[in-house]
């Protein structure tokens, strides 16, 4: 892993622990390794994780440390969130895209349209980052979270989006820092659930062949 996404891996890692010391020396060693954009993307897709509160408070604190102003507003919109959405869910899920439709649709059918227009289209989508990065970083949130279901999802998107298993395991090694001991222990079961069919099915490709 270069050190720019180790950068912010343990960024995303600190913003899913809370611990204010931990992120603001988080932030200031992303700063000196990952460009700018690259940080502030990490930092906006956390509220679709963390919440707004803690996002918010976030970005007040990379403000506050790196002397930077708010960018731009970004002039894409709602017309085009929905086909980059469906196009990024598509990619981070694969084979269990059309399922993962259908079941969010079946929780509620106004979920799964946020799901699409709002979570990939208008957040995960976005330029700065690119897609194998975010999933890192969001595999590394949801490591220091109760969120099993989740964490299995997105460790399984990081590696359709072009993740390496080195670079996942690394990502968990990195949250596990800063991550209490009972997740810690969470996440590498389900990594290790996750790694096993991934080989699985790495080997019935090269089988076919």
């Amino acid at each position: 892993m270069d050190e720019a996404t180790r950068a912010l891996v343990t960024l995303s890692a600190a913003l899913a622990a809370g611990d204010p010391a931990a992120l603001g020396a988080a932030m200031d060693a992303a700063a000196q390794a990952a460009p700018a954009e690259a940080v502030e993307e990490a930092l906006l897709q956390s509220h679709l994780f963390i919440g707004y509160p803690a996002t918010l408070r976030a970005l007040g604190l990379w403000r506050e440390r790196s002397g930077r102003p708010a960018p731009a507003r970004s002039s894409d919109g709602p017309a085009e969130w929905r086909t980059r959405g469906e196009a990024v869910c598509a990619q981070v899920y694969g084979g269990a895209y059309e399922r993962l439709r259908e079941n969010v649709a079946r929780l509620h059918p106004d979920l799964e349209r946020w799901m699409l227009e709002d979570g990939y289209g208008r957040v995960l989508g976005r330029p700065g980052l690119d897609l194998r990065r975010r999933e890192l970083c969001i595999v590394a949130l949801l490591a220091g979270m109760t969120a099993p279901q989740q964490l299995h999802s997105h460790l399984r998107g990081a590696l359709n989006v072009g993740a390496s298993v080195e670079e996942v395991a690394e990502t968990l090694e990195l949250a596990g820092a800063a991550a209490p001991p009972a997740r810690r222990a969470q996440a590498w079961r389900v990594w290790e659930s996750v790694r096993e069919r991934w080989a699985e099915r790495r080997a019935g490709v090269e089988g076919s062949r």
